[in-house]
Parts: structure tokens; sequence; C-alpha cells
């Protein structure tokens, strides 16, 4: 228990030492905490963050708006509802450059760029007579990333892009983390024609451009979401089962694997419980090296038009949508989402090259 102890003791303090490691800790456990936190801490919380406004298009990052509530309606969204999927009520909000109360009339000036238009107005009814009594007709809505095209809160939808991401990374390199430890453990392990059959398998699949194999998959699977999970896991195994399949050569000749083999111990637990936890440290490397891949893959297979589909908001498909607008006042709208793939995939590999430095028992 000592030893164990001194151990994770010296693993922590050399992660530790490594400062970019700890920085892409860090903000990989921010967004993850975004992405676990659903709808509830976006701004726009509707479904797919998809409140268009567009008399409010490509507005700058900071943008402030007033927005009038004519007919309030009650969400009858639950809790656990509302952070899996959003809120399903859509207010009748219209953005304003002026409200005023006169008696039981409310007038008001919709919001346009121009900033000409006719002045409207509505009889209040029982609802929002009560809204008005409480002075509670008008709110103040910051659109600190600013708006897209349509006038959709682009904060909103970077943060819900979160959720995309890091879903596809997670569950496929889970899937490629049980078929390539599976097929490395049986070639490292029993050898002969096994080996030879797995090794060809993963020979013909590594000539093969990955992105080429998902775009494929990706076509015979069809669009959508869990496709794009099957295909980039499906193609992301390759890499895990040699290396898994070295490490397994290596260990297998080992004191400890020769005495399990002498104990009559069956080949399963000798590669469950012998060699597999003796070469997790290599594995662990390699799957949060995977996990950056998946989400370069995933945000490619949006700008394609291959992955989610639209109105699920992806970093890859908010590039597309806006790249365009790079030459125009509104690059930001495809600079945010380049650089949240960009910073995300650079905290997997700071800290899977951490991890590399920190498990190395050479050092």
């Amino acid at each position: 228990m000592t030893v164990q102890k001194r151990s994770d003791n010296r693993f922590v303090r050399k992660f530790r030492r490594n400062k970019l490691a700890v920085f892409g800790l860090f903000f990989i456990l921010l967004i993850a905490l975004i992405a676990l936190s659903g709808y509830l801490f976006l701004p726009d919380q509707s479904t797919a963050a998809n409140r268009m406004q567009l008399s409010l298009a490509l507005k700058e990052p900071g943008f402030d708006a007033e927005f009038l509530v004519l007919h309030p309606k009650e969400d009858p969204t639950g809790f656990w509802d509302k952070w899996w999927n959003g809120s399903s009520v859509v207010q009748d909000e219209v953005p304003v450059d002026t409200a005023f109360l006169c008696h039981d009339t409310l007038f008001y000036r919709k919001y346009t760029a121009s900033h000409i238009a006719p002045l409207e107005f509505v009889v209040a009814d029982a609802s929002l007579k009560e809204i008005i009594q409480n002075n509670r007709y008008l709110h103040h809505r910051t659109y600190w990333l600013g708006t897209d095209r349509f006038g959709r809160d682009q904060l909103s939808r970077l943060m819900l892009g979160t959720r995309v991401s890091l879903s596809v990374g997670f569950i496929a390199v889970l899937i490629s983390l049980v078929i390539g430890v599976t097929l490395g453990l049986l070639a490292g392990s029993y050898r002969g024609w096994v080996d030879k059959v797995i090794m060809w398998l993963i020979n013909v699949i590594w000539s093969l451009p990955t992105l080429l194999i998902v775009i494929a998959m990706s076509m015979a699977l069809g669009k959508g979401f869990w496709q794009i999970f099957v295909a980039v896991g499906l193609s992301m195994w390759v890499e895990l089962a040699r290396m898994v399949r070295g490490q397994v050569l290596s260990t297998r000749e080992l004191e400890y694997v020769q005495a399990a083999r002498v104990l009559g111990f069956s080949d399963v637990r000798i590669m469950l419980k012998h060699i597999l936890p003796n070469i997790m440290a290599p594995v662990i490397v390699v799957c949060t090296a995977n996990f950056a891949s998946a989400i370069l893959l995933e945000a490619g297979l949006s700008f394609l038009g291959l992955g989610v589909q639209p109105p699920m908001p992806s970093w890859g498909m908010m590039i597309k949508e806006h790249y365009s607008f790079i030459v125009f006042d509104a690059a930001h709208l495809a600079i945010f989402p380049g650089l949240a793939i960009m910073v995300t995939v650079m905290s997997f590999n700071f800290t899977g090259n951490g991890l590399r430095d920190a498990l190395d028992v050479k050092n």
C-alpha cells in the first residue's frame, strides 16, 4: 500500500510539472462540464439553440438587444427534459427599439437595421397585463459572441457544440478501445495463424486513408448522430491494435506471465488479469490521441455535410455555414468555432504527452 501510494504521488508530481498538460486537462474538464450542463446555462435554451431573429443577423460580439414578449407562455418542460433536449416552448419575442405603455395598450417599434420602423401596438390581455404590472414586459439580452446569419446566439451554439464533439470522441474511443484491445490481445497472445489473420486485416485497413473510410461508412450508414459514432469508431482501432499487439508480445515473456501459465491459469485470465493491467499506460496515451483525432474527423465530416444535421450545432458545421464571411466584417463567426476545435485538440495532445511522460517508468 505504501509503495502504491508513493507511486501515485510520483505520478501526480511528474504530471503537474508539465504546465501544458495541466492546462490541457483543465480545459478538457471545463468543456466537459459545459457539455454535461446541457441547456441549463445556455443563453438560448431553445432546442438546438435554434431561436432565430432575422432582424438581428450578423451582429458583432457584445451586441445588446431589448426584447418584448407579446404572448407569454408557460414552459411545461421538466428539469431533465430541459437539460437534455432544451425548452420546447418558443416565446413570441420581438426585438424592439423602444416600447412604452399607455393605459392598457402597449406601443412598440420593432428593431431594424435601418432603425426605421412604424410604431405598432397591442392591447394587453390578462397574461400580458400581469407581466406589465410587474414591469417584466421588456427583457435585456447580450450576445457575447454576436449572432450568425440567421440571428441565432453564437455563444449558445458554440457551447452546445461541445456536446457533439465530446460525445463523438468518447463513443468513438470506446468503440476503438474494445475492438483494438481485443484484437491486439488475441494477436499477441496466440500468435500463429490468429496473428497472421489479424495483422492482414490491420494492414489492409491501415493502407486506406482514414477520412475516406469514415466518409464511405457515413454514406453507407446515412447521415446522423449515431452514424458518426460508428463510422469514426470503426476507423480508429488499427493503431491501438498494433500497439497492444506489440506490448503483449514483449509482456507475455516476462516471469509473472510464465508463472501464471505454470500455475495452470486459463488464457483469458492471463490476458485480462496479468497482461492487460500492465499495458494500460500506453493504451491511455493512445486513447487521448484518438480522442483528438475523433474530434477532427467529426468536424471534417460536419464541414462536408456528412455529420450531424441541422439545426443541431456542430463546430465543423458552424465553420461551413460561415467560412465565406471571413473576408467580411463577420469573420468571427468562423474563427470562434475554429479556435474551439484547435484548442480542444491541442488540449488532448498536451494531456496525452503529459500522461506519456508521467507513466514512463524509464524516467
